[in-house]
């Protein structure tokens, strides 16, 4: 086929859209597919590998107020009208489309080529949690005109399938993510790095994520004090800082990728994630295929995730007793603790990268059909 993914945000931003656009960029390359990713500029960034089958076509782009590691594209309707015409694609995906999502599914309608929209960043909830409520209306808006403009909208968890159904969204159908089953694995535990983490041979607690407002990870200081464990925050962003001060007894490692990330999660003895936004949680899937329960907020992806009380806990959203009271009962029994962790790992075994893209291919071949249909 021939694809044109649309990507709001783009290397060198790493985040679960990035990380969701390579591996699909891995899949599309192995089948030789012919894709262009139409994305925001970034300042020392590295292309993705899929040698002549990948192209990447960079929109000048200004960060993003208070943001600076989110790019806002620039441009208009009819700059990526002139872009898709050329490429000539077979289908335009949306990758989480907002404002260049918004051009680029006008540019499609006009060139009459068919578009599937993935729903991925609750930015409308991102506006409240920013202190900013009176521009969620507006953003709730955007995201409906988009999507209802799609001949596919694709939502990551039955959370989000129920949500963007109750805007009055049509043709929402469930697509999850996959998990990379061989770098996140329990044998990848470091005794070593453990040791350096908590030299007292404490527990180690981890969070996953960016460092942002709508991660609230200042939530995690009621797990401070729990006796014989030690924090461990792996992540970076604008908060960094004011959590550093919040949480002074945690180890704050900065952003990890790679191998280097995939040990630090295996080395964990619990994950948590206290962040109520998440259309999926693709770090909790991590957690578990590296074969360590989770906590979580039961909102939004996680609930679609997390296996109560067999793989992990979820609390009531903003409960954080209950989230020092989950913790506590799993940091301080360690055989329902490995029973846990036997569960989550588990859990995700068949959920790799290539089984979801492959699904995603069905998907974009039905949405072909249907809008020759359509046009019949």
């Amino acid at each position: 086929m021939r694809i044109v993914i649309v990507a709001e945000t783009f290397l060198p931003a790493v985040n679960g859209v990035t990380h969701s656009v390579l591996k699909m960029l891995e899949h599309f390359a192995s089948r030789g597919d012919e894709v262009l990713v139409i994305a925001p500029s970034g300042a020392g960034g590295t292309e993705p590998v899929g040698g002549r089958t990948v192209r990447v076509h960079r929109l000048p782009a200004v960060p993003l107020a208070g943001y600076g590691s989110v790019r806002v594209a620039l441009g208009g309707v009819t700059r990526v009208r002139n872009i898709l015409a050329d490429f000539a694609p077979d289908i335009v995906h949306l990758a989480s489309p907002f404002e260049l999502g918004w051009r680029a599914m006008r540019a499609a309608e006009q060139l009459g080529i068919p578009v599937v929209a993935v729903y991925q960043t609750d930015v409308p909830g991102y506006a409240a949690r920013y202190g900013v409520p009176f521009l969620a209306n507006w953003a709730w808006q955007r995201v409906e005109n988009i999507h209802a403009g799609a001949v596919r909208t694709l939502a990551p968890s039955s959370s989000a399938v129920d949500q963007l159904r109750g805007h009055g969204i049509p043709r929402v159908h469930l697509w999850r993510r996959g998990v990379d089953t061989r770098r996140f694995h329990p044998g990848r535990r470091d005794p070593a790095l453990r040791l350096a983490l908590a030299p007292g041979g404490e527990r180690l607690i981890g969070y996953v994520g960016r460092l942002a407002a709508e991660k609230q990870v200042e939530d995690l200081r009621v797990l401070a004090d729990i006796a014989n464990t030690r924090l461990v925050i792996i992540g970076d962003g604008p908060l960094r800082g004011a959590l550093q001060e919040a949480l002074p007894s945690a180890v704050f490692t900065g952003f990890l990728g790679g191998e280097e990330l995939a040990t630090a999660v295996a080395s964990l003895d619990l994950f948590v994630h206290p962040g109520e936004l998440e259309t999926f949680c693709q770090t909790i899937q991590e957690a578990m295929a590296a074969g360590v329960p989770v906590v979580a907020t039961g909102r939004g992806g996680p609930v679609d995730l997390v296996d109560v009380s067999r793989t992990g806990w979820l609390y009531p959203p903003g409960d954080l007793n209950q989230l020092r009271a989950h913790v506590a009962d799993l940091m301080g029994d360690d055989a329902k603790r490995q029973a846990f962790a036997e569960a989550a790992f588990a859990s995700v075994q068949g959920r790799t990268w290539p089984v979801l893209c492959e699904l995603l291919v069905q998907h974009y071949e039905e949405v072909v059909v249907e809008h020759e249909l359509l046009r019949l």
